[in-house]
């Protein structure tokens, strides 16, 4: 019989987080957690397919390779609606002028 592994499952939105628990069997993989855990059903269809996955803030290039440990906390990123140095630039802009007056 395998070994279980309790591990953790997180995504934030603008109007609600997530912090499921689950145990799994030793061996899965973080994409096979996200994918347990229901979640990418609380984002918008065409935002399911762009997601980022990281555990404890760091990204992971292949979700699909990395086996996970007890206690991992596995992240679900979803996409930037902005691109942020986009919104650096505005906001300097708009600081720049409002003090130029």
């Amino acid at each position: 019989m395998a070994e279980c592994l309790v591990i953790e499952v997180a995504l934030a939105l603008p109007e609600r987080q997530w912090l499921l628990t689950l145990q799994l069997e030793e061996g899965v993989t973080a994409e096979q957690a996200v994918l347990a855990s229901g979640l990418l059903d609380q984002l918008p269809p065409l935002q399911r397919e762009h997601v980022k996955v990281g555990i404890f803030g760091k990204l992971l290039t292949r979700p699909s390779e990395r086996v996970l440990r007890a206690g991992d906390r596995v992240e679900i990123y979803r996409p930037l609606l902005a691109d942020p140095k986009e919104s650096r630039k505005r906001r300097a802009e708009q600081a720049r002028l409002k003090t130029s007056r």
